[in-house]
C-alpha cells in the first residue's frame, strides 16, 4: 500500500471537490474516487456522491472496484504484452501472419499495392482495422460468446480503412489481435498471464479480469461500482461492459475486461513511473517503459499502448509536459501520469450508470489542470 501523506497545494482539496461535485451536480456522473499520487505518495484520495442508483442508493467509496473499460488496454494488454517484448517473444517490427498466419495486410483499392500490419501498428492504432466490430451484423452470423470466430473475422473480413502507419484511428479490434498474439505465444489466456506477471507479484488484490466463465470473488462482489442497465432489465455489475468484451469475447478481451480500485492503480502507476520497479518487485526493465512511453509516429501522437500528445490527449491538461502517458475508458475511468514530475491522477467514475452520459472530458482537464498548479 502506498503511505497517505495529506500534503499539496492548500487549494488542492478544495479545488478538487468543486469540479467534482459540480459533475456530479450536473448528472455528468453518479459519483467518483480521485487518487493523486506524487513520488510514490498518495497526496489526495476522496470518493464523491454514489456508487449506484439502482438496485438501491449506495455512497461511493475510496475502496471501490471500477470496471476500467480501455484502461484495460493500458494495464492489462500493454504492460503484458511489453513482458513479452523484453523477453523476446515478439518484435514490434513482427508482422501480424507470423503469428496469425490467415491475417490479411492492408490492400490498395486497384489491389496492386500490400502492406503487412505489424505489432507496432496494433498498439500504437496506426493499422487502419476499422474501430469496431459491428456487433448487430457479427452476432446473428456467429452467435454469442464465440471468440474464435472473432478472430477469424477480424484477420479475414474486419476492413482494412488506410495503410498502416499514415494515420490514426482508435480501434479495439487492434487490442483483441494483440490478446491473440500474446495467448499463441504464451499458451494462457490474457487475464491470467497479466494476474501471475503483473498483479499477483505486486500484491494487488482487486485488479483483475472477471471473465464470465468464472465467479465474481466475494471479497469484492458488495464494493463493484455498477454500469449501465441494460434495455432487457439487466443491471451490469462485475460483468464487462463493452459489448465485444462481455458478448463475443467472454470477458477476457484484449480492449476491455480489467476491474481495479484507486489504490491498485496508483501502484501501478508508481511502478511504471519507477521504471518498472515497485517496492523491490521488478515487473518491467526500465528500458522497457522507456520503450514503451516512445511516440513512434510524432504525427499520431501515440506511445505503445497509451495516448501522449494526440488530440484526444487534451484532458492531461494546459500545463502537461511531453512525457506523460494517459488513457480514458469509455465507463468514466482516466489516468494521467507525468513521467518527470512522477505525479499520477486517477479519476475513477461509473458515468454510464444507470444510463450512458455526457463525457467527462472538460472535468478530467480541469482536475489535471489544479494538480498541476498546486501541487508541489
Amino acid at each position: 500500500m502506498l503511505a497517505l501523506a495529506l500534503s499539496g497545494g492548500p487549494d488542492l482539496p478544495e479545488l478538487c471537490d468543486s469540479v467534482i461535485n459540480a459533475a456530479i451536480g450536473n448528472e455528468i456522473t453518479p459519483g467518483a474516487v480521485l487518487c493523486i499520487t506524487k513520488d510514490d505518495k498518495i497526496v489526495y484520495k476522496k470518493a464523491y456522491g454514489l456508487k449506484s442508483y439502482l438496485p438501491a442508493e449506495a455512497p461511493m467509496t475510496e475502496d471501490t472496484v471500477f470496471d476500467l473499460a480501455s484502461l484495460s488496454k493500458c494495464f492489462g494488454t500493454t504492460l503484458s504484452f511489453m513482458k513479452l517484448i523484453e523477453e523476446g517473444k515478439v518484435s514490434l517490427d513482427d508482422p501480424v501472419k507470423k503469428y496469425i498466419p490467415a491475417f490479411e495486410p492492408w490492400r490498395s483499392k486497384d489491389g496492386r499495392d500490400s502492406v503487412d500490419i505489424n505489432i507496432r501498428h496494433l498498439m500504437t492504432h496506426t493499422s487502419g482495422l476499422f474501430p469496431v466490430v459491428i456487433l448487430n451484423e457479427f452476432l446473428p452470423r456467429y452467435g454469442e460468446n464465440q471468440p474464435d470466430s472473432l478472430r477469424e473475422f477480424i484477420a479475414r473480413e474486419h476492413p482494412r480503412l488506410f495503410r498502416p502507419g499514415t494515420g490514426l484511428k482508435y480501434s479495439c479490434p487492434n487490442f483483441i489481435v494483440l490478446q491473440e498474439i500474446l495467448e499463441t505465444v504464451t499458451g494462457q489466456r490474457l487475464c491470467d498471464y497479466a494476474y501471475e506477471n503483473i498483479y499477483k507479484p505486486l500484491g494487488l488484490k482487486n485488479t483483475m479480469y472477471l471473465p464470465l466463465d468464472r465467479d465474481i470473488p466475494r471479497r469484492i462482489q458488495l464494493r463493484l461500482a455498477p454500469t449501465e442497465l441494460l434495455e432487457d432489465g439487466t443491471l451490469l455489475v462485475g460483468r464487462v461492459h463493452d459489448p465485444t468484451a462481455r458478448l463475443v469475447n467472454n470477458g477476457n478481451s484484449g480492449n476491455a475486461g480489467l476491474f481495479s480500485c484507486a489504490e491498485d492503480l496508483a501502484v501501478l502507476c508508481s511502478m511504471v513511473m519507477n521504471d518498472g520497479m515497485w517496492k523491490g518487485v521488478r515487473i518491467l526493465q526500465p528500458e522497457t517503459v522507456r520503450l514503451m512511453e516512445e511516440v513512434p509516429y510524432p504525427e499520431v501522437g501515440r506511445a505503445l499502448g497509451w495516448d501522449s500528445t494526440s488530440p484526444s490527449a487534451f484532458f492531461e491538461g494546459d500545463l502537461a509536459v511531453d512525457r506523460c502517458l494517459c488513457h480514458t475508458g469509455y465507463t468514466g475511468p482516466s489516468v494521467v501520469m507525468d513521467l518527470d514530475r512522477h505525479i499520477a491522477i486517477i479519476l475513477l467514475c461509473n458515468r454510464v450508470h444507470p444510463i450512458d452520459r455526457d463525457g467527462l472530458g472538460q472535468t478530467r482537464k480541469e482536475i489535471s489542470n489544479i494538480v498541476y498548479g498546486t501541487l508541489r
